[in-house]
């Protein structure tokens, strides 16, 4: 667990260059504060504790600004840079040495109970603001820019933006 901890603070310490070491983002940086209690929430989750996992998570989601759902799926060295806003649904699944920033949403857009939420593979860039919807999948080192709107998958390395994301590299 201790090592977890350390691999996430080294990956915020490498993205982001407001922060000056190691006990300023274990102490003042609520997207990983997200992620951290989100492993926990999720544990529980997994073992059948719905109700409480549905209430830890809004507690954090109260004292972070950043909502996950219990059932989301987020991989190692997940980066949540500034936290308020962000949302991912249930069904959302989250690969490894993932950035995004505030505001980002990864949304369903079905009613049914069924995948309906993106997948975001491995090294993904995820800019302010962006919309992410359905069962979408975004490519592994891709970067999708600020304030986008996406529905349709994304190719492995691609940099999409705009309303609605179209390719831009």
């Amino acid at each position: 667990m201790i090592g977890r901890l350390r691999e996430d603070i080294a990956a915020m310490l490498e993205r982001d260059p407001a922060a000056k070491g190691w006990l300023e983002v274990l102490l003042s940086y609520p997207g990983l504060h997200a992620v951290w209690s989100h492993r926990g929430i999720h544990r529980l989750w997994n073992h059948d504790y719905r109700l409480a996992a549905r209430l830890l998570s809004h507690v954090v989601r109260w004292l972070t600004g950043v909502e996950i759902h219990p059932a989301a799926s987020i991989g190692r060295r997940v980066t949540i840079d500034h936290g308020m806003g962000v949302v991912i649904g249930e069904t959302a699944e989250i690969g490894d040495d993932v950035h995004m920033y505030h505001g980002v949403t990864l949304g369903g857009d079905a009613n049914e109970p069924v995948k309906r939420h993106p997948t975001i593979e491995d090294g993904v860039r995820i800019g302010a603001n962006a919309t992410l919807l359905g069962d979408i999948t975004i490519g592994e080192d891709a970067t999708v820019g600020a304030g986008s709107v996406v529905r349709s998958d994304v190719e492995a390395g691609a940099i999409v933006a705009g309303v609605p994301a179209k390719r831009v590299d």
